[in-house]
């Protein structure tokens, strides 16, 4: 038992690394390409991208966000049995039912962009873009079947490979296609009277041409090394000899039933958004802030604000989704001392990287925003000074929520979420129209409903798993290590930009400070975290270059 521990424990933290350095990367690839996106298509195009992108997320949700977490879940609890069969049944179910929900959701979109962007959310140039990203709904349907079809067979390498190569062709396709496609709206709208609005309109609608253009590259991909696989796993299945064998009408009610509440879960927990953007925009509207004013501010918060917001958050995301079938087939086999060390690991994992995220993203909040996107203004920066502690929040309630379908709790993120949503809204309200708090209103109240999920969300984890989260090496040491951190790239920005602006341009000064000041707080978090026993040598060793981290770390006499 000891030995089978060990392993699924190290297992476990590979799989969740590999997914996380996947996400990290197509995440830093996402807002590497969204700089030159933005410098083509401006404040205004951002909005017009960012509330396509809104209303496409939320019909993904609904049609096939929760497909990869079920599969996964469904063939890990049939494989960890041996009922390589029934799995197989699993992945056709599945197939077929994403099929169908891929192909209304993609009907829905297309015909129904005008009433979406233009009644809905008073944006009326993103049905370009809408339209663009309808078809990819099927795609990703598909390919969602067979990511979480591999993830619970235990690898999530075709995930994570596919997912690079998916935001590369993105990133790529989104820059060339925004360029080409502004400049034809410029054509358009000379002609039309409104050149701003279409040439925006139509290079946000490019930016959406390279996410299809993406998934359809990932799906290519991922059935490329699904055939690869089909004669081993049909070797796997020869081997299968169990008697009880389930029918496609025995699979295809527990898909559904297992697809329904991580739906209603993701759905609920992602829909505050789209909401958010009603909201704002309409009452905007009423107290009598110009449209391109609120445009301005919606596109600077889901262009800049949400991107760089988003890159530590990959990392929850990739480990809940790791989480879900290693915790159901340790939940499944009753191994709770299992479960219980696999939910403290991946607390602990998530921590050591939200929490300096958080801070660095405060402390760095218009430095960054000028390296990135050239823009110094204020308001860009309060931004993300106001919103940065979402970060952690997000960030633990995204993978409690994982942890809470891997012990099969599905209903619980459900009603946890309403909770919140509720409370949410009517915080907006209130800031609002009693404060008129303006785009500021929407990120108080977006990081008020990550802390109620937040505290939800664990308060449950810890009641259902019986798990034991340890306050001073999950908690305090990383929050100890990040305000040191936070405090030494403050005044290093600060000193070395205040030496490179008297010898070059202030976006020069910026750029090199910027670069200094980040990879002191690395060095000095890395120590800060060993010298308050945050990590030891065994949790060092599961990390990618865990080796090298160890070496490091002995040499600097910070661990014994």
């Amino acid at each position: 038992m000891t030995k089978r521990t060990k392993g699924s424990d190290a297992s476990f933290l590979m799989q969740g690394s590999i997914l996380a350095i996947a996400s990290i990367v197509s995440r830093i690839v996402g807002l590497i390409y969204r700089i030159p996106l933005q410098a083509t298509i401006g404040d205004t195009g951002n909005d017009y991208y960012g509330t396509a992108y809104e209303i496409y997320n939320i019909i993904l949700l609904i049609s096939s966000y929760s497909i990869p977490l079920a599969v996964s879940k469904l063939v890990s609890a049939r494989m960890a049995k041996g009922h390589v069969k029934d799995a197989n049944k699993v992945l056709h179910g599945a197939l077929l039912f994403a099929f169908i929900s891929g192909s209304l959701a993609s009907i829905i979109v297309f015909f129904g962009a005008e009433f979406f962007t233009g009644s809905l959310l008073k944006t009326p140039f993103s049905a370009i873009a809408l339209k663009v990203l309808a078809p990819t709904l099927l795609v990703v349907a598909i390919l969602g079947v067979f990511r979480g079809f591999f993830q619970g067979l235990g690898t999530m390498i075709p995930s994570a490979i596919s997912q690079i190569g998916e935001q590369i062709v993105n990133a790529i396709v989104s820059v060339v296609a925004a360029n080409i496609l502004f400049s034809y709206g410029k054509r358009v709208g000379g002609v039309l009277g409104d050149v701003k609005g279409y040439s925006a309109a139509f290079g946000a609608a490019g930016g959406t041409l390279g996410t299809s253009t993406g998934a359809g590259f990932a799906l290519i991909f991922i059935l490329f090394i699904f055939f690869a696989f089909k004669k081993p796993f049909a070797r796997m299945q020869k081997k299968d000899i169990h008697k009880h064998l389930e029918s496609y009408g025995d699979v295809l009610p527990i898909l559904v039933m297992t697809i329904i509440p991580v739906l209603l879960s993701t759905t609920v927990y992602n829909i505050s958004s789209i909401i958010d953007q009603g909201i704002f925009k309409n009452l905007a509207l009423l107290q009598g802030y110009e449209a391109s004013v609120t445009s301005k501010a919606w596109g600077v918060f889901t262009g800049k604000y949400k991107v760089l917001i988003n890159v530590p958050l990959s990392i929850a995301s990739a480990m809940a989704a790791s989480t879900v079938p290693s915790l159901t087939a340790a939940f499944n086999s009753n191994d709770t001392k299992l479960v219980k060390k696999q939910i403290n690991m991946a607390n602990r994992f998530v921590m050591i990287i939200a929490f300096p995220c958080t801070v660095g993203i405060m402390v760095l909040a218009s430095p960054i925003l000028q390296l990135l996107f050239n823009d110094a203004e204020k308001s860009s920066a309060m931004m993300l000074i106001i919103g940065g502690c979402s970060v952690v929040f997000y960030s633990l309630s995204t993978l409690s929520n994982g942890i809470l379908q891997g012990i099969d709790k599905m209903t619980i993120p459900v009603k946890n979420a309403l909770i919140a949503l509720v409370a949410h809204v009517v915080l907006l309200f209130i800031l609002m129209e009693a404060f008129h708090l303006h785009i500021y209103a929407v990120i108080i109240a977006n990081a008020f409903y990550a802390l109620m999920m937040c505290v939800l969300n664990q308060s449950a984890v810890l009641k259902f798993s019986g798990a034991y989260i340890d306050i001073r090496r999950v908690v305090l040491a990383p929050l100890e290590a990040s305000a040191i951190m936070g405090v030494v790239a403050y005044l290093i920005y600060h000193v070395f930009d205040g030496i490179f602006v008297m010898i070059t341009s202030a976006r020069v000064a910026n750029f090199f400070a910027c670069l200094i000041a980040i990879l002191v707080a690395i060095i000095v978090y890395f120590v800060s975290l060993l010298l308050f026993k945050g990590v030891d040598e065994e949790t060092l060793l599961k990390f990618p270059g865990g080796r090298k981290l160890c070496d490091m770390a002995y040499s600097l006499h910070l661990l014994r």
